[in-house]
């Protein structure tokens, strides 16, 4: 299930999962909903699925799952969880409607 989604990216995202969970499967949808809704269209998602590849979990110091990661711009960010706050995912991420003008 690793897979990337390119953009002529500003916003480099990564989505830690694990497998086909219902969790999983909200998070992503979720996400989808959020950059819809919201207007970003400049990003690039990995999703990375530990249940095939557990060992990139140390890079980003992953403890629980599904987790965001904002990889760039720095700082990194993280978000836990199905990512169903629309709201806090946007200001966790640092997307504003100014900032994909």
């Amino acid at each position: 299930m690793n897979q990337t989604i390119p953009n002529s990216s500003v916003l480099k995202l990564r989505l830690y999962v694990a497998g086909q969970t219902p969790k999983s499967i909200l998070a992503l949808n979720n996400l989808k909903k959020i950059f819809g809704e919201s207007g970003v269209t400049s990003y690039e998602l990995e999703i990375v699925d530990l249940l095939e590849n557990p060992q990139l979990s140390e890079e980003d110091h992953i403890l629980a799952i599904p987790t965001l990661v904002r990889k760039h711009p720095q700082p990194m960010k993280k978000v836990v969880g199905d990512l169903s706050d629309f709201q806090y995912v946007l200001a966790q991420m640092g997307i504003t409607r100014e900032s994909q003008k």
